[in-house]
């Protein structure tokens, strides 16, 4: 069985705060020019996306240096569905398991395209750093493994990307804005190959795998 776990590309979906929005327009119609294409303008890391160490390091490592076996995955899928609005996820929640990726459920994709989705649970210092320790790539249903900075920001969060820098500096993949993770079971396999830009991200078809 496959699951589509990306999320659509369209105008005005949602983007990390500061980031290009996205455009979608016709640029040829069938009625005018006998054929229909449309232009695109979005970020390198719109919509479900992967994260290369270049996205945070200024010497780090670009997609196209990466063979395509890196872009699948043996996924352990961990349940914190449970959690708050900027709930903290840390070292405890990391498992400890023989596999490729930690995927961390938190339900947030039910509030894509809503406030609410920028006030996702994160993953602390600690937590990415137990994640990078393990050898994990990170896989996350929300707009960031880091904090997203927003009104509700509190004293004490995590600050400057760390979780990414954690994890891209010791050369683990960050996968972000995940869906559908709802319909997947704790192991499976996740193919998440990166539209060709090379580069420090690009959006991905993120597909899980159920055999």
């Amino acid at each position: 069985m496959q699951i589509d776990m990306s999320h659509r590309i369209e105008a005005g979906m949602t983007v990390y705060p500061g980031d290009p929005s996205v455009s979608v327009e016709p640029h040829a119609t069938h009625a005018r020019d006998g054929c229909r294409v449309r232009v695109a303008q979005l970020g390198s890391h719109t919509g479900t996306h992967i994260d290369a160490p270049a996205h945070v390091m200024a010497e780090g490592r670009t997609l196209d240096t990466y063979s395509l076996d890196r872009f699948t995955f043996d996924a352990v899928r961990v349940d914190c569905t449970d959690m708050a609005d900027r709930e903290p996820i840390t070292a405890a929640d990391v498992p400890d398991e023989a596999a490729d990726m930690v995927v961390f459920w938190t339900g947030w994709d039910s509030y894509w395209g809503t406030d609410r989705y920028l006030e996702h649970p994160y993953l602390t210092a600690g937590g990415a750093a137990a994640c990078a320790e393990r050898g994990y790539a990170v896989g996350v249903d929300t707009l960031s493994p880091d904090p997203t900075s927003t009104d509700s920001t509190a004293e004490g969060e995590s600050s400057g990307l760390q979780a990414h820098r954690a994890l891209l500096g010791a050369d683990n993949l960050i996968i972000e804005n995940l869906c559908n993770l709802e319909r997947t079971p704790e192991r499976f396999e996740l193919r998440a190959y990166p539209v060709a830009l090379g580069g420090d991200g690009a959006p991905v078809r993120a597909v899980g795998v159920v055999k």
